[in-house]
């Protein structure tokens, strides 16, 4: 089984998904397939950000610019949220006073704010 899927697998994939929407999706920029032999295929996680395309155009009745502006604010939240697991996993490797330490300095910078 292959690890991509075609234009039309795809839309088979995500119920709300119209070619006319993907191909609009495409030539926004905020799906970018890949290029295989066989033309444009499509991993997992651009059919999970198709679903979610679908789901903010109809609820929000959201135009591909701020779909653009608002996939890019999600992916921006992905790499902080990858960079923290990395953080808090280097943490746990420090000794207590040191884990004590980070732990008040995010409980006062979380009261501030």
């Amino acid at each position: 089984m292959s690890d991509y899927l075609s234009e039309d697998q795809a839309i088979a994939s995500v119920a709300r998904l119209t070619r006319v929407q993907l191909v609009s999706f495409v030539e926004a920029e905020i799906i970018v397939p890949v290029l295989t032999e066989d033309g444009p295929a499509y991993r997992k996680i651009d059919i999970m950000r198709m679903e979610l395309l679908c789901e903010l155009s109809e609820q929000f009745d959201l135009q591909e610019d701020a779909l653009g502006v608002v996939m890019s604010l999600v992916d921006q939240l992905h790499g902080v949220r990858a960079e923290l697991r990395t953080v808090l996993e280097a943490v746990e490797t420090e000794q207590p006073e040191v884990r004590d330490r980070i732990a008040e300095l995010l409980y006062k910078a979380r009261s501030i704010g």
